[in-house]
């Protein structure tokens, strides 16, 4: 991941400016055969688990904010083959061009109408002589123009509930259209080319995943998403917090008998980086340790703890950030500059809103009014 980490600084402003998605970035993750890592190794892939991943999504954060976002959804994607397609003949079959081709998933979850709750549907496909039809007012897939195959949500069937979902896999080599309909133009993640769009698919049947979308979210895609975005988010919060830390040692040089201004701010910023760091591998090994177990995986408290990740993870990112900017003052403030952390700001700052913080902790409040927050510290 280094050397992809370093291709992806050197165009990372470019593609902020440009709002261009990082082309470099995701062939030289191709080059390293990083896309399939995930896959068992069964499979073709390299098997590895969910801190190891999170630990790449965390360097290429450090390095470009859009890039580092979308290996983080592709991971998610992935995830929910290595969890739920293990099942399937056609989910291992694409298991294995997944790490053998090296192909990148996006995800269309969003839909017009549906008011940003992922959990309903109004689309839904039509199965019929072992084919499925589909047709999605998607309003964002992210970096849809370029991925490889795009995992939709729909409801089972016309007559199904809006909340009694599938996901089915959509090549793009396969037959499908995909028309755009708005265009990302943002003030963070511009990278990630989260453009709208008309989807017309076509496919076998077997495409869809046998398990329902509500276990497949609350058994691996709820956790992996919170998890790899707060990962992503650390990322670049530890980048702004190097550039400060690199802004008050040069002051500490130039007058080494006196403590810089930004001192006092900088050991706070690492507080919270900290609080960051903590909150995540904490995370990532009660998941890991509930691997395989749906009744763990689907409980309530388990629920509330990733809830809570992805909510303090999201603020936190963006208060070391501001901080990193006061402690550069001007030279953080403008771009271009080695102590620059405008872009970072702007991206962490979708954080909050990317699945609004507000739905999240609305969700949590009503798992808590049916349990007990559990105070035990697994001694």
């Amino acid at each position: 991941m280094r050397r992809v980490a370093e291709i992806a600084a050197s165009h990372a402003d470019a593609v902020d400016k440009e709002g261009r998605f990082p082309t470099e970035t995701i062939e030289a993750l191709k080059r390293e055969r990083l896309l399939g890592v995930a896959i068992p190794v069964e499979h073709g892939g390299e098997g590895l688990g969910t801190m190891r991943i999170a630990d790449l999504i965390v360097q290429l954060g450090q390095a470009c904010g859009s890039s580092a976002m979308i290996y983080a959804m592709h991971q998610i994607k992935t995830s929910s083959f290595v969890t739920h397609g293990g099942a399937s003949d056609w989910h291992r079959a694409y298991m294995r061009r997944i790490a053998d081709e090296q192909l990148l998933m996006a995800s269309a979850t969003t839909e017009a109408g549906i008011g940003g709750n992922l959990r309903n549907s109004i689309c839904a496909v039509e199965v019929a002589g072992g084919r499925f039809t589909l047709t999605k007012e998607a309003t964002v897939i992210s970096y849809g123009n370029y991925a490889d195959a795009i995992l939709a949500t729909a409801r089972r069937a016309p007559d199904a509930a809006s909340s009694d979902q599938v996901m089915v896999v959509i090549p793009a080599d396969g037959d499908r259209t995909l028309e755009r309909t708005s265009v990302w133009d943002t003030l963070g993640m511009r990278g990630t080319c989260s453009d709208g769009f008309h989807l017309v698919a076509t496919g076998d049947a077997r495409q869809i995943f046998p398990k329902p979308f509500s276990e497949i979210a609350a058994q691996s895609m709820l956790a992996s998403s919170h998890i790899f975005w707060a990962a992503t988010w650390f990322g670049i919060a530890a980048d702004a917090f190097n550039r400060a830390q690199a802004f008050v040692k040069a002051a500490a040089r130039k007058q080494p008998d006196a403590m810089p201004p930004g001192a006092l701010r900088l050991a706070e910023a690492a507080a919270l980086l900290q609080e960051m760091k903590g909150h995540l591998t904490a995370a990532i090994h009660r998941f890991e340790a509930a691997a395989g177990d749906d009744d763990a995986l689907s409980s309530i408290g388990f629920a509330a703890e990733i809830n809570a990740l992805k909510v303090a993870a999201s603020e936190k990112a963006g208060a070391v950030v501001r901080l990193a900017m006061l402690v550069n003052g001007i030279l953080g403030y403008k771009n271009g500059t080695p102590f620059s952390v405008g872009r970072h700001l702007r991206d962490v700052t979708s954080a909050p809103v990317m699945i609004s913080n507000d739905r999240i902790l609305s969700n949590t409040a009503t798992l808590m009014l049916m349990s007990r927050f559990d105070t035990g510290l697994g001694s």
